[in-house]
């Protein structure tokens, strides 16, 4: 097959006019096949600039993925599979980006718990858990973690504990106490410090069983009345977490009125 012409483009990027044929390519491989000093290419070697090619996208694409932000090897590892090239060619790029830097689980350890702790909610259980799914050696990440002054971490549970009290409208002190110590330990937080600032600080504005009262009497009214009534009133008051006790004594004031 006879070269027509090759032409140098934008972005590293060759043009290669093969007969009829137009093959857009990377200056890698013009250079590592040699094609400016060639006139004409057989079959098979026509067949390796197509490979070539295709490795080179592939490579260029994920260097641009890691550009966005650093990732660990195994992130990069998933990302090659969805692209249909070799094994051994997912291991070159893997080396190769290793041997620039661009994967590097060390500096990625690093750069991911600097983001965790400043641009995220996550507590230190949750960044550990995250860095182990990426195959960082535990040794490493217990290194890097114990750097951190644990009063960053607890001022943040603190904060955050705090506005879910503030900011509560319907949940009772049983439900919200549930509900916030299940936040934070999925975030990642020690279920021992939770509970304790969560004991030290909750309060329930007295008025949300009444508006949960009214808004389940309103509902349940139009199909039930009398004891049946208010048995269902009590079962969906209970399942929200409100007690048998602040439950009675509203019942008991509601039917005095």
């Amino acid at each position: 097959m006879k070269i027509n012409k090759i032409t140098k483009m934008k972005d590293s990027k060759y043009k290669i006019e093969i007969d009829t044929e137009t093959i857009i390519t990377y200056d890698n491989v013009i250079l590592e096949n040699e094609l400016l000093y060639k006139k004409s290419i057989d079959s098979n070697l026509y067949k390796k600039i197509l490979s070539d090619t295709l490795f080179y996208e592939v490579y260029n694409k994920t260097v641009k993925y890691i550009m966005k932000r650093l990732r660990s090897e195994k992130e990069i590892r998933i990302y090659l599979t969805k692209y249909d090239i070799s094994s051994s060619d997912k291991n070159k790029i893997i080396d190769k980006l290793k041997s620039i830097n661009l994967i590097n689980d060390k500096n990625y350890l690093k750069a991911y718990i600097n983001d965790q702790i400043y641009l995220s909610k996550n507590g230190i259980n949750k960044i550990k858990n995250d860095l182990l799914d990426n195959n960082i050696p535990i040794d490493l990440i217990e290194s890097e973690l114990s750097k951190i002054d644990n009063s960053i971490m607890d001022e943040r549970l603190e904060k955050l504990i705090l506005k879910r009290i503030k900011t509560n409208k319907k949940y009772s002190e049983n439900e919200l106490r549930n509900r916030i110590l299940n936040e934070v330990i999925k975030l990642g937080y020690s279920k021992e410090k939770a509970q304790i600032i969560i004991e030290n600080n909750i309060v329930v504005d007295s008025n949300i069983i009444d508006k949960e009262y009214n808004k389940i009497y309103s509902k349940l009214s139009k199909k039930y009345t009398g004891s049946e009534l208010k048995n269902k009133i009590k079962q969906k008051l209970y399942s929200k977490g409100f007690s048998i006790e602040e439950i009675n004594i509203l019942i008991e004031n509601k039917t005095e009125e």
